[in-house]
């Protein structure tokens, strides 16, 4: 697989059916090993080892419904009264952050209003705030650490 920006951890791959799988230590299973499970395992244990985010207020592909239409975030956090916090979204290392990935998180965002918007594909990480108050948004320079995220009111 790609290298990826992101520090390395202790990778869990075995082959099920003849295709590799990877375990997801949220899901507590071994899922498909595609390029973008490999950029969210990554990010997932960068967050929770490096930058101290409980690993029981994450979740990795949560259901979500417009109408009709339903969509799958890659990974939320939540607070710590379970209502969500950020919103994660991967791609392929492959895959350029461009406007359409932002396009996709920002519907997400419609219906989950976080304070934070993160989009990786394991290469570069784009993080920013959300400032509802002022219908304003920033780009952080760096993802924060757990305990450096802005209070809730």
């Amino acid at each position: 697989m790609t290298p990826l920006n992101l520090p390395e951890y202790e990778i869990r791959i075995s082959k099920k059916n003849g295709k590799n799988v990877i375990f997801d230590q949220l899901r507590r299973k071994y899922v498909a090993l595609t390029p973008e499970e490999w950029v969210r395992q990554h990010f997932i244990h960068y967050l929770i080892e490096q930058k101290g985010y409980p690993q029981g207020l994450l979740a990795n592909e949560i259901q979500l419904q417009i109408g009709d239409k339903h969509l799958r975030c890659d990974t939320l956090l939540y607070n710590k009264v379970l209502q969500p916090r950020m919103i994660i979204e991967y791609k392929a290392p492959s895959v350029a952050l461009s406007q359409k990935v932002f396009d996709q998180i920002t519907v997400y965002n419609f219906l989950l209003k976080v304070d934070y918007l993160i989009v990786s594909n394991g290469i570069q990480h784009i993080c920013c705030r959300m400032d509802y108050a002022n219908q304003r948004y920033s780009f952080l320079k760096d993802i924060p650490d757990y305990i450096d995220l802005e209070p809730q009111p």
